[in-house]
Formats: C-alpha cells, sequence, structure tokens
C-alpha cells in the first residue's frame, strides 16, 4: 500500500468504488485500515495479520497504510475490478468521462507511469471522498447517490467488453467444472488425461489505485490499469 502521506495526515491510496465485481484483501503484513463508505454509511475495518476483509460493488473504499501494509489482492472475474471496473472518488465538478478520464490518468509526458500523477489522482479523490462523507455525516445520503450515478454514466461504454471477460474468463471456468461433474456422475473421467501444469513468471510493478501492484492475472498484464482511452 503507497506510503505516501495525504492532505489528512493519513497514508495510503485513492478512494474508489467498483461497479460490478467485489474485491478481497488477504492480509500478509504490517499495520493498516479500511476506510469505506455505502449505502449504510462510514465505517472503518481494522485488518489484522491473516485477515481475509471483502466487499462487494457499490463500496467506496480507502487502504491506510498505518505501517508497511502489504496485502495478496483478489479480484472477481479474471481481474476486472482493476481494468475499468473502477471510478475514483473524485469531486463532484468531475461528472463527465472526459474531466474523469484526464484525472485518473497515471501516465506521464514519456508515456509510462508517473508517480507523481498517481499522487495527485489519490489527493484528488481524497477531496471528493472527504465531501461525501462529510454529507453523510451531515445527514446528506444524496450525495452517495449522487456520485454512484456519476459513476455509472463513467463506465456506461465499457458493459460490453466487461461482459466478454466475464463470459470467457470466470463464467467459461464454471460452465467447465459444471460440466466435468456432470461427466463424473457418469462415470465419465476422461478430462483428467487433460491436466495441466501452468507457471505465471513474477510480473512487473505498476501503480494501482491503492499501492504498487504486481498484477498476477492475464487480463491486467494484458490490459494494463488504467482505461484504454488514457493520455498522458
Amino acid at each position: 500500500m503507497y506510503p505516501w502521506p495525504a492532505a489528512d495526515g493519513e497514508h495510503g491510496g485513492s478512494p474508489h468504488v467498483h461497479l460490478a465485481c467485489a474485491e478481497a484483501y488477504v492480509v500478509i503484513g504490517g499495520q493498516g485500515r479500511l476506510e469505506t463508505l455505502d449505502h449504510t454509511g462510514h465505517k472503518v475495518t481494522p485488518p489484522h495479520q491473516g485477515d481475509v476483509v471483502w466487499f462487494t460493488s457499490g463500496t467506496i473504499h480507502r487502504a491506510v497504510n498505518d505501517g508497511d501494509l502489504q496485502v495478496l489482492v483478489v479480484m472477481q472475474n479474471s481481474g476486472l475490478p482493476e481494468v475499468g471496473d473502477a471510478v475514483m472518488a473524485f469531486p463532484s465538478e468531475y461528472p463527465t468521462p472526459e474531466k474523469y478520464a484526464s484525472a485518473a490518468c497515471v501516465l506521464g509526458a514519456d508515456g509510462g507511469p508517473d508517480e507523481a500523477r498517481a499522487r495527485v489522482r489519490r489527493d484528488l479523490a481524497l477531496e471528493g471522498f472527504a465531501e461525501l462523507t462529510r454529507a453523510w455525516r451531515l445527514g446528506d445520503r444524496s450525495a452517495f447517490e449522487r456520485f454512484c450515478r456519476s459513476a455509472a454514466d463513467i463506465v456506461r461504454p465499457r458493459p460490453d467488453a466487461w461482459q466478454q471477460t466475464v463470459e470467457t474468463g470466470a463464467l467459461a471456468a464454471a460452465h467447465r467444472t459444471l460440466r466435468q461433474i456432470g461427466a463424473l456422475r457418469t462415470g465419465d473421467w476422461s478430462h483428467l488425461a487433460n491436466a495441466e501444469v501452468t507457471r505465471i513468471v513474477p510480473p512487473q510493478q505498476s501503480l494501482g489505485m491503492c499501492g504498487h501492484l504486481h498484477a498476477y492475472d492475464q487480463v491486467r498484464r494484458t490490459a494494463g490499469p488504467e482505461p484504454r482511452d488514457c493520455q498522458p
């Protein structure tokens, strides 16, 4: 998790929400907190080493690093949450896809990932997250609803690609398992003759929304952590 200090004195990543997928943190070590805002309100969850903490779509979340926090992130649907199924909690003046894409991009002038830009977008997302949590505490539930509506508008061009990712990934794997179960029910074990071993070499580090990532899934390593229309 990013150790960078923010305006509120905390260290960590960019508050954001996933619109169609769940995400889980397996805590490897260190100290930290998961700060969230959803339709039930604002919460702080302090995960400890060995804990598994997960959250479903519609949960704005922020990982706070209190000391070398390291997590294994497990993402639903072949890593879809980090390939476009995420919208950062920017302030309300960034409601359009064009403004959002410009603010969310972490590519520098050379076309490569730029930590300075990642810090700027983190701080911007924290500003918007503070607005949302402040509104909630004052009893204004509509601010959260407006953010969710804007987030849905931002990702509106992407669901066709998401559907393909799910159908060729998680859904295909589930159907394959069901076919094998059906075959075993009849005594057919022929699929066992097609067993295989796969290895993925350690990936390069990339800039995620919450920290420095080493993303193993094929979708992220192919598509990258940013929307395809991201420009320096």
